[in-house]
C-alpha cells in the first residue's frame, strides 16, 4: 500500500467546546471529532451519541457536570457507528435508544464496522480497553416516540435514510432545536461510505421543515440562528451531490473506481478541501457512491480487509 488511510497519522487532541444551543440544551464538539448533545430535563439528563471510548465519554460526562447534578438516565443513539456508540457504557443510564433499522444494523455488522473503524481512527479509540463490547438499545422504534424528562418532551424521529438507514433526530420542542446525529454537519467532510445519496438530499430538506433555531450536528461547531442553521443544510447537501453526481457518471459510463475517485476529487476538492475528516472521508464516499449509481441498493458491509483493497485500488 502506498500510505495509510488519513486518519491514522491525525493524532493531536482537539480542542473541546461544550455550547449551550438552547435552555438547558449543549453541543459538546471536538474540531470535527464526533459530538455529542446534550438535553437537561426536569429530573434527568438525555445523551444524544455516546462518543467511541468510555474514556471519550467520561470528557462528556465532566461536562455535564459542570452544568448539572440530574441522573443521566437516557442515552440515545442517531445510528450504529462505533465512534458514536461504543462509550454508551460510561453513563451509567437505564434506557439505551436507537431506531429499529439501527438495532438491526448492529446485529448485521457492528462488530465489522467496530474492526474497520478501529483500524481508520487510532486517536478515537484509546482506551478501547475499557469497551464491554457492541452496544445493544433496551428501546428501539420505526418511525417517532416521544420520551418525557419530566415535563420537557423529546420528540425521537426517522426522517428518512441519509447518512445510514437507520438515522433518527432528536426534536426539543420547548426550544425549537434538534439534534441531527450526522445527517448535518459542519465544515466537516460527510462520511458517506453507509451512506444513501439519492434520499439524503430529502432527509436534509425534511430537517429544513421544521424551521428550527438551532442544530447541533453530528460534527463541526454548534449551529445557532436561523441563518447558520440554513447555510449548514445547504452546505452538507451540496457535499452530498457533489460527491455522488461525479463517480455516478463515472459508474455508468464503466469507468473504474479510481476514476471515479479522480472526478470527485476535482469537483470537491476546491469547495471542501479544508473540511475536517475530507481525506478521510473521500476514499469511503467515492466507493458507496459508485455501488449506488450501480444500483447497489444496500451499502455493502465494511470491513478492516475491504477498507485496505478498497484503498490500494485508488492508489493505482
Amino acid at each position: 500500500m502506498a500510505k495509510a488511510f488519513a486518519s491514522t497519522s491525525d493524532m493531536e487532541d482537539k480542542k473541546i467546546s461544550f455550547t449551550e444551543v438552547g435552555r438547558d440544551l449543549y453541543a459538546f464538539t471536538a474540531e470535527g471529532d464526533p459530538n455529542t448533545g446534550v438535553i437537561i430535563g426536569d429530573d434527568s439528563v438525555m445523551i444524544v451519541d455516546a462518543q467511541a471510548t468510555p474514556r471519550l465519554a467520561n470528557m462528556v460526562v465532566e461536562k455535564v457536570r459542570s452544568v448539572t447534578d440530574k441522573p443521566i438516565t437516557h442515552v440515545v443513539l442517531t445510528h450504529y457507528h462505533a465512534v458514536r456508540v461504543l462509550g454508551a457504557s460510561a453513563y451509567g443510564a437505564n434506557q439505551i435508544i436507537m431506531s429499529e433499522k439501527a438495532r438491526s444494523m448492529v446485529a448485521e455488522r457492528g462488530q465489522e464496522d467496530w474492526d474497520s473503524e478501529f483500524g481508520r481512527f487510532p486517536r478515537l479509540f484509546q482506551g478501547h480497553e475499557s469497551i464491554p463490547g457492541l452496544t445493544w438499545p433496551s428501546t428501539t422504534f420505526s418511525k417517532r416516540m416521544s420520551v418525557y424528562l419530566g415535563k420537557r418532551r423529546v420528540d425521537l424521529m426517522h426522517l428518512g435514510r441519509a447518512h445510514t438507514a437507520g438515522d433518527i433526530v432528536a426534536y426539543v420542542g420547548d426550544e425549537n432545536v434538534m439534534f441531527t446525529g450526522d445527517i448535518v454537519e459542519y465544515k466537516s467532510a460527510c462520511y458517506c461510505g453507509d451512506g444513501h445519496f439519492h434520499d439524503w438530499p430529502n432527509t436534509i430538506e425534511a430537517i429544513r421543515s421544521w424551521d428550527v433555531d438551532a442544530i447541533a450536528p453530528g460534527r463541526g461547531d454548534a449551529l445557532v440562528g436561523k441563518e447558520m442553521v440554513n447555510a449548514a443544510l445547504d452546505s452538507t447537501k451540496d457535499f452530498v451531490r457533489s460527491t455522488y453526481l461525479p463517480a455516478a457518471q463515472v459508474a455508468l459510463r464503466g469507468g473504474s473506481l479510481k476514476e471515479a475517485w479522480d472526478a470527485v476529487r476535482a469537483e470537491c476538492d476546491p469547495k471542501f478541501g479544508d473540511y475536517a475528516i475530507y481525506e478521510h472521508c473521500l476514499p469511503f464516499n467515492v466507493s458507496r457512491a459508485y455501488d449506488e449509481a450501480l444500483d447497489i441498493e444496500t451499502p455493502r458491509v465494511w470491513t478492516a480487509e475491504r477498507d485496505l483493497d478498497m484503498w490500494n485500488q485508488l492508489q493505482g
